[in-house]
């Protein structure tokens, strides 16, 4: 098996960077609110799950705007590319984010 390196290595992780400066609150909320729905009781456990839904949208649409932004700069073939290279460099770094950034 032939592993490569993406062409997008560093821009994507610099892109992240900037994210986790920029947007701390954004994964902090959604880590509080898993940690949250991990401790509630049955009968609250609904509710504080939806909160958690929501933070990682939000999360989620802050890292899609990041990569369409520069997606669309590119050709076709290479957008597509970059965009599951950002999408593969999320599920590791940011994997609270990961599901919902494939659906974006």
């Amino acid at each position: 098996m032939i592993f490569r390196r993406s062409r997008w290595v560093e821009l994507i992780a610099g892109q992240l960077d900037l994210f986790v400066r920029e947007h701390a609150d954004a994964i902090e909320e959604a880590r509080e609110k898993l940690a949250l729905y991990n401790r509630a009781e049955r009968d609250e456990a609904e509710e504080l799950y939806g909160d958690y839904v929501d933070a990682v949208e939000t999360g989620t649409e802050l890292l899609a705007d990041i990569r369409d932004h520069f997606k669309w700069t590119l050709e076709e073939e290479l957008g597509e590319q970059y965009e599951r290279d950002f999408n593969d460099a999320v599920r590791k770094r940011l994997p609270e984010f990961a599901l919902e950034i494939e659906n974006r």
